[in-house]
């Protein structure tokens, strides 16, 4: 299934009811990164695991939406679309929406063996699209890929932090010749 169909159509409406209107408390409930904002997935877009007893995670996959934060987040909520990524983060200001818990297993990759033992963060923008790839956007992610490589100890390089255009059988072209790895990987290597 074409992933950029699937994330092409969401209603925003959705998006920024549930994320501008949460409490503090509801903000911080169920994140597994400390800077980020509970913004829950729709459970039918997404596998239910105990990640890592039952799958290692050993791999952060980096994605660029080709859409906007807010349709974005709407996708992931609806169920009839069948896809989500653990984490979303916003070009404007970093600002980080977790959506799935990284336990669970979420249908990022487009490879079941890939989402099985990855974290995926997806960053509003589009690949042709250089301007979305913010100061912020790179400096937050940067933090929030150290963050889940600390914590599963994985290798801070980019044979385990890969774009969703490495993933085997993908034929996606995320993030694009305009993200800078080399920034990137500085950024979490110093994060």
């Amino acid at each position: 299934m074409d992933r950029r169909r699937l994330i092409q159509g969401a209603a925003a409406s959705v998006a920024a009811g549930a994320l501008f209107h949460a409490t503090p408390a509801e903000a911080a409930a169920d994140t597994d990164y400390p800077d980020a904002h509970w913004v829950a997935a729709s459970s039918a877009n997404y596998t239910a695991s105990q990640r890592p007893s039952t799958y290692a995670i050993d791999r952060v996959i980096i994605h660029v939406t080709q859409e906007s934060f807010a349709h974005t987040i709407g996708i992931f909520q609806n169920p009839a679309k069948k896809v989500s990524a653990h984490y979303v983060v916003r070009s404007a200001d970093g600002y980080v929406a977790q959506m799935v818990r990284e336990h669970d297993i979420a249908w990022h990759a487009g490879n079941w063996d890939y989402n099985t033992r990855s974290v995926g963060i997806e960053h509003e923008g589009w690949v042709d699209q250089p301007a979305y790839f913010t100061n912020a956007l790179y400096e937050e992610s940067a933090r929030l890929t150290a963050s889940v490589c600390d914590r599963y100890g994985i290798p801070k390089d980019r044979e385990h932090i890969i774009g969703h255009y490495q993933v085997p059988g993908s034929d996606h072209t995320d993030p694009g010749p305009n993200w800078d790895w080399v920034r990137y990987i500085r950024l979490v290597n110093f994060a």
